[in-house]
Formats: C-alpha cells, structure tokens, sequence
C-alpha cells in the first residue's frame, strides 16, 4: 500500500470520538448561554467549516449562520500579523449576539482585528467559539475563547478542519504533523 496522510502524522491528539465529545459539550454550554437571544454562527472560513456543521446539529436553539473568510498564514505556518478580509458576512449583524466559530486560536491577532470589525456593525453581543486554545502562542492577550473545546500544545496540529498547506483537514481526528513535513 502506498502513501497515505497518515504517515505525515507523528501522534494523534484527539480521536473522532474525543472530538465528537467535545463538540456536544461545546453545544450544550451554548445551548444553554443562548435561550432567548438571536443567536448567529459566524464560521471563519476554511477551517472552521467542519467545527460549524458538527457545532450547529448539538446546538438546540433556533440559530442563523454566516460565513467570512479571512487570511493571516497564506501557506505559511505562522501568522504573518496582516489579516485581509476575503469572504465577508452576507448579513446585516445588528442587533444579533454573534458567537464566531473557528478552529484554532493562538496569537489572537486574526479574531482581534474581526473582533473589531464586527463590533463596529452593533451587534447586540459578540463571543468567540474555538474548537482548540493554544495560549502559549497568544500575542494579544486581550483575545479570549468564551467556549473552547480544550487547550494544546504549541505543536503544529491538523486535521477536523485544520490544515497545512490546504491538505489534512479531512483527517477525522486531530493529529501532530512531523516537522519534516512543514520544514522542507
């Protein structure tokens, strides 16, 4: 048998299942934050797109979605510090309380600059959802995960939405990329 993706993978971090668990998790504590609000999903496109679906099916609230996409990293493995808007909402967000979704969030420097963005439009509330929190590499520190799934280490992970290069993110579970792989 030949190559498969799984070979570029060096540990595995989180399972389909651990991964299935956190998610219902993540929905029931939404669930429950948002009774009574007009809750919309806001998905940062492309990462978050697995996160979104799985996310929005635990919770059990009448909600909207909405979708942005946004570049930091082009196909670098580290955040260049320029964000640049490539898919905007489609919606106006006043008045909604907006609960962005995304996959990872490490130096907080892509959700701080749409954290603002957003505000400016008068939403009611914004928060944000990460599916994983990796605080060591935070550079502002300001940007806090309201929900997250859980805390990893500063290791190159992928997989559920997370990629390198636009490949892995098909991978079912969360996994360490070897460093070989992203330092040719």
């Amino acid at each position: 048998m030949g190559y498969t993706m799984n070979d570029d993978i060096k540990d595995i971090l989180y399972s389909e299942n651990q991964l299935k668990e956190m998610i219902a998790g993540l929905g029931k504590a939404i669930t429950e934050d948002y009774k009574d609000k007009k809750l919309l999903l806001v998905s940062i496109l492309r990462g978050s797109v697995i996160i979104m679906a799985d996310l929005m099916r635990e919770i059990k609230l009448p909600l909207e979605i909405d979708f942005m996409a946004v570049s930091s990293y082009g196909d670098d493995t580290k955040s260049s510090g320029t964000v640049k808007i490539i898919k905007d909402l489609d919606k106006d967000v006043a008045g909604y309380d907006i609960l962005i979704v995304e996959d990872i969030l490490d130096s907080g420097m892509t959700l701080s600059y749409l954290m603002d963005i957003l505000a400016a439009r008068n939403p009611k509330s914004i928060r944000i959802c990460t599916l994983f929190d990796k605080p060591d590499r935070r550079k502002v520190q300001e940007i806090k995960a309201d929900y997250a799934g859980a805390v990893v280490p500063d290791e190159f992970i992928v997989g559920y939405g997370l990629d390198y290069r636009q490949k892995y993110r098909n991978l079912p579970f969360v996994g360490i990329l070897k460093e070989e792989v992203y330092s040719k």
